[in-house]
């Protein structure tokens, strides 16, 4: 029975990108999963068992003081004491979108700065994931940019409406992926500052004529 070829691995940041852009097929390694619904562990659960269902309010603005009376049990003023100010969205919030350039779209209209603030708070797509879509940006179309940002809204305003028993483990995911924005950002201005060294080299040999 003939094998079936592995397929390409798609590329990672710092990898060469064709001229016009990486063919949006080549974005996601998998599919990105959804974000969960109420009553599920983010992240999913540990060791398979279903976590059992959680009705509880979203976490209180930071500063305002939870009690039993407005809904949260014992466990969610244990995790609110614990994270102190920290809600979902609070880490992202402070990285910044400099040194990560999109590409030309002249097919699309939108607010790029928007875009990749949404990109960055993502904690359910990978690092490699966030630079391929960048990269993608001139193939993809007006439907696929609207459809991607209101993706990432939504799993934005559903992180932030889990319970506080859930914020342990969504500032350590918060942490990681700003971690890998960062990492991003270092790529980015290596490869900036290799383009301008080959803009150089190039310069060089067509003034001695090579």
């Amino acid at each position: 029975m003939a094998q079936t070829p592995t397929p390409p691995q798609p590329p990672r940041p710092g990898d060469p990108v064709p001229a016009g852009g990486l063919d949006p097929t080549q974005v996601f390694g998998s599919p990105p999963p959804p974000p969960p619904q109420q009553g599920q562990q983010a992240g999913g659960a540990q060791d398979g068992a279903v976590p059992p269902a959680d009705q509880g309010p979203p976490p209180p603005p930071p500063g305002t003081q939870a009690t039993k009376e407005m809904g949260f049990d014992d466990e969610d003023l244990k995790i609110l004491n614990e994270v102190g100010n920290y809600r979902f969205g609070s880490i992202t919030s402070l990285l910044t979108n400099d040194k990560i350039p999109v590409p030309a779209h002249p097919e699309t209209t939108f607010d790029d700065q928007k875009f990749l603030t949404f990109l960055r708070g993502s904690i359910s797509l990978t690092r490699d994931e966030k630079w391929r879509i960048i990269m993608a940006i001139p193939k993809l179309s007006q439907f696929q940019i609207d459809e991607l940002q209101k993706i990432l809204e939504e799993e934005k305003r559903k992180f932030s409406e889990l319970s506080p028993k859930h914020l342990l483990q969504l500032q350590k995911l918060e942490q990681k992926h700003a971690e890998d924005w960062r990492d991003l950002q270092a790529v980015s201005v290596q490869q900036a500052a290799r383009g301008q060294e080959q803009q150089q080299a190039d310069e060089i040999r067509k003034q001695l004529g090579l």
